[in-house]
């Protein structure tokens, strides 16, 4: 049973390329649907892992992992298509990207990286997730108006910008505490 949250984390890393291709084919209530399945999916894993302590190494590695997949395709495919500005899309890619990187140089110079996310970060991935829900219900049916879908972008924007600066700054800290701790 233990395993369920990996599972789900598996399940919605597979329906990336259904949504994907839904996009591609101008379905996008199809899309739509495949990626609330997912992004409910993420919250079913999380729900799970915590509330029956069924936490893993490789869930703590296939949920960003698989959270990150779906967003940054859906942000590609959807700028690609004319849907989603790039610069929107460039700020998504740059954060995660940023964070990914700042980790590993953490990891590999200093040590193993422990913390939970931000709560920006929290923030940031709702916001994420609502924007593609709103943009890919306006390319379904015009609903909600054109002015809804871009306040929602530049909340996503600022978002990111902020999740990404204090990730830097978090990194940054502990990056600068580290040799006094180790001492």
């Amino acid at each position: 049973m233990r395993h369920i949250p990996n599972i789900i984390c598996v399940f919605r890393i597979l329906l990336v390329w259904p949504v994907a291709v839904a996009l591609a084919r101008h379905e996008y209530l199809a899309a739509l649907g495949l990626f609330v399945v997912a992004g409910a999916s993420d919250g079913v894993d999380g729900y799970l892992a915590k509330r029956f302590n069924w936490t893993s190494e490789l869930g703590k590695l296939l949920d960003p992992m698989a959270d990150k997949l779906l967003l940054v395709t859906v942000f590609v495919e959807s700028a690609w298509m004319g849907l989603v500005p790039w610069w929107l899309t460039a700020a998504v890619v740059a954060r995660d990207v940023s964070i990914a990187l700042g980790a590993l140089a953490y990891k590999v110079l200093i040590g193993p990286l422990r913390g939970r996310p931000l709560v920006s970060s929290k923030i940031n991935t709702l916001m994420q997730l609502l924007y593609p829900v709103a943009m890919l219900l306006h390319a379904g049916t015009g609903f909600p108006p054109p002015g809804v879908v871009d306040a929602l972008a530049i909340v996503v924007f600022i978002t990111t910008l902020i999740s990404g600066a204090n990730y830097m700054a978090l990194f940054t800290r502990r990056a600068w505490d580290a040799p006094a701790q180790s001492s």
